[in-house]
């Protein structure tokens, strides 16, 4: 059995989550409670080394365990930031903080371990399907990537897993759908579903449909197509909302299908609570159900918003808590 992981030394760890664009610290110093969180814009350093240091830098306690789940595949040491220039090794990253162990999962993975932990008030019911019934559970959602994952129930708990269904094909459902994908396949080969339904999509979504209407387009990202949205005077702003909508739900219910998930499909991400009114819940539902002969079985199943301010972390956590106790089990005979 490996004694590093028996309480007291367990305890305090370091959880993080890294996206493309923000990098969140906490620390754990007793089960189930996490503090200290900190949010740092991943551009002002020039390592994952140094916005850590940066974050330890005048906490109390020696800390010597973590996690920290990133934005990207997680597959062996090395790691390369998909949606970021940060690159590290695992195993040297440990040691540079001088951690006994590390372990770095992917993000999405964390945000599905949180799903079971979520308390009220920390997810939003949206359009009315049924309740949740035993089995698997789908997430998916837009922040600076589209990420996917989904959990299945197990023995003792659920497994988590990591996808990259952000990569999947973008299908149109109509004409006009049709049009801004072949007007992009003048540029892209493979036109994904994170290709236009992301932070970093929204802007290219707009500056297709200004052309297809013979409009030239304002150089906004998705903060600015938010406020032309908002304020009326952009109707190319507002469909693009309307399309991201109405395309995030085909996507998803292609993942209920997909996985069979019964215990319904949750919306993660930095983007959609920011929207406010603009993300259209009807058209999320009714992109959602509109699969032909399917459409009665996709009705039953619910979706939901995560509301929750940083569940990625507390995700991270249980899977540091699974990790460890794996650790603790004694080798096989």
């Amino acid at each position: 059995m490996n004694r590093d992981f028996q309480q007291p030394l367990a305890y305090p760890r370091l959880i993080g989550d890294i996206g493309g664009t923000n990098a969140r610290f906490a620390v754990m110093r007793r089960p189930g409670e996490i503090t200290d969180i900190r949010v740092l814009r991943c551009a002002d350093y020039p390592s994952i080394s140094d916005a850590i240091a940066a974050y330890l830098t005048g906490l109390h306690g020696d800390i010597r365990l973590g996690v920290i789940a990133i934005a990207n595949p997680v597959d062996g040491d090395e790691i390369r930031m998909t949606n970021h220039h940060w690159a590290f090794s695992v195993k040297c990253l440990a040691a540079s903080l001088g951690f006994r162990h590390l372990i770095v999962v992917n993000d999405w993975q964390a945000l599905a371990m949180a799903i079971p932990g979520l308390r009220p008030g920390e997810r939003v019911r949206l359009g009315d399907a049924g309740s949740p019934r035993p089995g698997v559970i789908g997430l998916i959602g837009p922040g600076t990537g589209l990420g996917v994952s989904y959990l299945v129930p197990v023995r003792n708990g659920w497994q988590a897993q990591a996808t990259e269904g952000g990569h999947v094909s973008l299908a149109p459902t109509d004409r006009r759908q049709s049009a801004v994908l072949d007007t992009l396949h003048e540029h892209y080969p493979h036109i994904s579903a994170e290709r236009l339904l992301s932070g970093l999509g929204l802007p290219l979504l707009h500056r297709t449909l200004c052309q297809l209407d013979g409009i030239v387009a304002q150089p906004l990202d998705a903060a600015g197509l938010v406020r032309a949205a908002v304020d009326g005077d952009d109707p190319q702003a507002r469909e693009t909302f309307a399309l991201f909508s109405h395309w995030l739900g085909s996507v998803a219910g292609n993942l209920a299908l997909t996985l069979g998930c019964q215990g319904g499909v949750y919306l993660g991400g930095g983007v959609i609570g920011r929207l406010g009114k603009l993300f259209d819940v009807e058209r999320f539902r009714y992109g959602f159900e509109a699969k032909g002969r399917f459409a009665d079985y996709l009705r039953q199943i619910p979706t939901f918003l995560v509301t929750a301010e940083f569940p990625a972390l507390s995700g991270a956590a249980a899977l540091l808590d699974v990790h460890l106790a794996a650790e603790a089990l004694p080798s096989p005979a």
